[in-house]
């Protein structure tokens, strides 16, 4: 591969079985690495440490071969690396970016309950109300002395007060290019890490792209939201912003998104049942 080639990835969590949802979007980051003279790579996002298994893991290359993909090694494998998060975490504390929150998620929903008109953030949570935002540094430091159950949640008012720059990110696909305007504020005081784990889904992917040297990030329309986020981590922490693509998404017969939450289908299911990589790849497009 050429010095300043473009580099994808495929990231997917081993906390079930891929589905042909998983498998169109490796297949698109495969061809279109391929179509741009590039590489893709194999990320494995396990920082959930109850969901994730190792045979899941293996299950994971497994299928992936089976559709006939190859990653370059090695493969990254983001529980291995929770200092790197913590490191990061720990620097957004530091600016006055981030603070600890006290309240579960039982609290947040039924403070939203009780005010009419309650916003939510894109992915339909309660917006955080800030309860712990202002709390005095003594009672944060017994609460956090005392090992106070808690998550780490991003100052997004603090954070887009820093910095005059525009934030956005460039939309590519195979017409072109075109600017989209983030619009983080949505999120509200985004959770970013949590007490047993340092870092959340937002905070590792922003770093783990930047340490790959990813160009190129194509992922699900259902990510599409969440790209305003990352954008703001970005700029934040001084990261390069990739190029990103929002793919569509494989529908069950009922018009529903597949999921592993709902038991859809597996690939294994598929080649179990007899179906051949062949008559995936053309189901999907890449025939």
């Amino acid at each position: 591969m050429r010095a300043g080639s473009p580099v994808l990835r495929f990231a997917p969590s081993p906390n079930g079985r891929l589905h042909l949802g998983h498998a169109y979007s490796a297949l698109l980051n495969a061809d279109l690495a391929r179509r741009m003279g590039g590489l893709c790579r194999l990320r494995i996002e396990d920082i959930d440490p109850v969901r994730s298994k190792p045979e899941l893991v293996e299950a994971i290359v497994a299928d992936l071969a089976w559709l006939g993909l190859t990653f370059p090694e090695p493969v990254r494998h983001q529980s291995r690396h929770m200092d790197a998060y913590r490191a990061v975490l720990d620097g957004l504390i530091d600016r006055g970016l981030a603070y600890p929150c006290f309240c579960s998620r039982g609290q947040i929903r039924a403070q939203a309950a009780a005010q009419a008109g309650h916003p939510h953030d894109p992915d339909g949570a309660p917006l955080y109300p800030g309860t712990c935002r202002g709390l005095d540094p003594a009672i944060v430091a017994e609460r956090l002395a005392g090992n106070a159950p808690h998550t780490w949640r991003l100052g997004m008012e603090a954070a887009l007060r820093r910095g005059g720059d525009r934030l956005g990110y460039t939309a590519f696909d195979g017409s072109g290019t075109q600017w989209v305007q983030a619009d983080p504020a949505r999120w509200g005081d985004a959770v970013i890490a949590r007490r047993d784990v340092p870092t959340s889904y937002h905070l590792a992917v922003v770093h783990d792209d930047a340490e790959e040297g990813i160009t190129h990030v194509v992922r699900g329309q259902d990510l599409e939201a969440a790209t305003d986020l990352h954008v703001l981590l970005q700029h934040r922490l001084d990261l390069p912003v990739p190029r990103y693509r929002h793919h569509r998404l494989i529908l069950d017969p009922g018009g529903e998104k597949l999921a592993k939450s709902r038991a859809s289908q597996s690939l294994a299911d598929l080649r179990a049942a007899g179906v051949t990589p062949e008559q995936i790849r053309a189901r999907l497009g890449f025939g």
